[in-house]
């Protein structure tokens, strides 16, 4: 066939499609472009959920007019992803070089619409939900390409309906996976040399298996993600560990933390989305639970490892947010004690509920918050870090790091380590859990050395060198 350029935009969910299209275009005989010049088709995975990806959409997109124009006519340019799905055809009625519009749903037929357009079809726009018979594209895992740490989807779409964001729109209904192709792709993961697994959903713990009966409890926010992970624990024993994002507070059920208390696979990491700590900012954006309901939920997660930790999302300048509901947010990010936060300042996103509600916040007012909210989480993530200093911490190492004799990897939170020591040849360090012990705190970050225990430990083909021993000279007996 011939060569494609993938480009991603936004979430890991947006990474994972990418993922799925080149196997799909490769299955097919595409093979991968070296750079966009060498391309015979290029694809735009977009994100919706904040304005700023639609933006950077916009500016590859315009970039790409002249390589199609004048240098590579027979060039196939396709947008897909959320934006696609939230434009459809108006999106190829703006963009005259523009050939493919194709939702998340739709990725399957890639393939089949590019060598359409290659034969000379018209553009075309193909953003159609699978609502009667769900569709998710399984992973191929690659011999002698398989990452230390991978995704697997286990649903789509999203039923919150929160008021500020599109993915209902863009994604559609919530559409759930059997639990039998789930633990299967994770068994192939694991039988391809991957160590780590997460688990991904636009609400992953509202997970409820199509080929069992509903749960049984009379709790609405119960669901079927702590059998789920059960199972995953129960039939790939081989996997190290076992990680989902992202969880929805409501659904953060006691059936949840008891799996966290007792699965030695998952993480001890969950991050959780607030979005706010303010009663009345949560109630506007439709959240569906209050702040009292949120921390009750992450204390009974946090109690179930003695090394727990929480991060969060949150959004300010929200419209109606007053200084109050700001503090408010403050006082909860400091109150659960948070070591990691991703912030965004509230932004009007097409067909949301929000947009009924005047955006009266400033932009300015939204940057300064923005600013104070970093700088609490911030000092948070810094106190915590320092806390691990001179201590001994499981890392499973996903690769070589930046620096010329470093490895990279994280802890069985989410803490991310450099480890000192690239070995000058052997395999290297990728893929094994090491004791490491950490010798400094960073802004985001840790290093460290292996320790005396985990060199013994390491494989010989790791080309990790092992300390010299001393032999005992015993004294001559005459």
């Amino acid at each position: 066939m011939g060569r494609y350029l993938v480009h991603t935009f936004g979430c890991q969910m947006n990474a994972h499609d990418s993922d799925r299209m080149e196997e799909v275009l490769r299955a097919h005989g595409w093979t991968n472009a070296e750079s966009v010049e060498d391309a015979d088709l290029v694809v735009l995975n977009t994100c919706s959920v904040r304005e700023k990806a639609e933006q950077k959409l916009r500016s590859e997109v315009g970039k790409l007019a002249p390589l199609k124009n004048r240098k590579n006519r027979g060039l196939v340019l396709a947008v897909a992803g959320c934006v696609a799905q939230q434009e459809g055809e108006k999106l190829l009625a703006r963009v005259s070089h523009l050939d493919l519009v194709i939702g998340p749903d739709n990725l399957a037929e890639l393939p089949m619409l590019v060598a359409d357009q290659m034969a000379g079809a018209p553009p075309r726009a193909r953003t159609v939900f699978d609502l009667d018979a769900p569709r998710f594209l399984a992973a191929a895992p690659e011999p002698g390409a398989t990452p230390v740490s991978t995704f697997v989807t286990t649903m789509k779409g999203c039923d919150e309906r929160c008021s500020f964001c599109i993915v209902p729109y863009t994604r559609g209904p919530e559409r759930y996976r059997p639990s039998g192709e789930i633990i299967d792709e994770v068994a192939r993961w694991v039988d391809s040399g991957a160590r780590e697994v997460t688990l991904l959903g636009q609400t992953v713990d509202s997970y409820r298996d199509p080929s069992l009966p509903p749960p049984a409890s009379d709790d609405p926010d119960e669901s079927q993600f702590p059998s789920l992970l059960r199972a995953i624990a129960t039939r790939v024993p081989g996997l190290r560990r076992l990680r989902y994002t992202s969880p929805h507070p409501r659904h953060a059920t006691a059936a949840l933390a008891a799996a966290h208390a007792e699965l030695d696979v998952l993480a001890h990491h969950v991050h959780m989305p607030v979005q706010s700590g303010s009663d009345r900012m949560l109630k506007r954006m439709i959240r569906r639970y209050t702040r009292a309901e949120y921390t009750e939920r992450v204390r009974r997660l946090l109690a179930t490892r003695p090394d727990m930790t929480i991060s969060t999302d949150v959004i300010v300048g929200f419209p109606g947010e007053t200084e109050q509901d700001f503090q408010a947010t403050l006082d909860l990010v400091r109150d659960i004690g948070f070591v990691g936060l991703f912030g965004f300042k509230y932004s009007p996103r097409p067909f949301t509920p929000a947009l009924k509600l005047a955006d009266d916040v400033p932009e300015a007012e939204k940057s300064e918050r923005l600013a104070r909210l970093f700088e609490v989480a911030e000092a948070q993530t810094r106190a915590h870090l320092a806390t691990l200093v001179g201590t001994r911490q499981e890392v499973l190492v996903e690769g070589p790091g930046k620096t010329p004799k470093s490895w990279e990897g994280r802890t069985a939170r989410n803490e991310i380590v450099h480890v000192d020591g690239r070995p000058a040849e052997g395999r290297g360090l990728a893929g094994e859990v090491v004791e490491v012990e950490i010798r400094q705190a960073f802004k985001h970050s840790l290093a460290g050395e292996l320790t005396a225990k985990a060199i013994e430990l390491l494989p010989l083909e790791s080309g990790v060198a092992r300390p010299s021993r001393k032999r005992r000279a015993l004294p001559l007996v005459l």
